[in-house]
């Protein structure tokens, strides 16, 4: 049976960080859609539009390479409900540090409580990106400062066309 899951979040902007969880993500389901967050009462830097945009060139490569498809949309429900409108199983979200750990133990409890029938999994991310967050990525380039290191070489032209 093909397992499908989906990796929600604000992408605002993608990150590498992004991408190493996306790109372990598919080596555990068949079918993967990230999901992009539209939360009405937040303004975030790029429109939903961007970041589906930035997201699915990111990705080009990671879905070439693997036999697990890949789909980008937008939700501006619960989490559960995008999973369960999706078909998906399994929600996946990466882990920086233990502040992300005990954030996402209480997102993961309330999420099974609502949808016990949708499984989330965790994805330790890689040690060479595990310090890149997106609020970070956006002040520094709001400042001018080089963001190359922290997300995918188009990303970084677009965070340098909103300065």
């Amino acid at each position: 049976m093909a397992q499908t899951g989906i990796y929600p979040g604000s992408f605002d902007p993608v990150t590498n960080g992004h991408i190493d969880i996306i790109s372990r993500a598919v080596k555990i389901v068949d079918r993967l859609i990230i999901v992009v967050g539209v939360h009405h009462g937040k303004k975030p830097l790029f429109s939903a539009e961007e970041r589906v945009a930035m997201i699915e060139q990111a990705v080009a490569p990671i879905a070439k390479e693997s036999s697990t498809g890949i789909e980008v949309q937008t939700f501006d429900t619960l989490t559960v409900d995008a999973a369960r409108g999706a078909g998906a199983r399994v929600i996946i979200r990466g882990l920086r540090d233990s502040g992300d750990f005990d954030y996402e133990m209480q997102m993961a409890g309330m999420n099974g409580e609502m949808a016990p029938d949708v499984e989330t999994v965790f994805l330790a991310a890689s040690p060479g990106v595990r310090h890149i967050a997106g609020s970070l990525v956006r002040q520094i380039a709001a400042m001018g400062g080089d963001v190359t290191p922290f997300v995918p070489g188009e990303v970084a032209t677009a965070l340098a066309k909103k300065r």
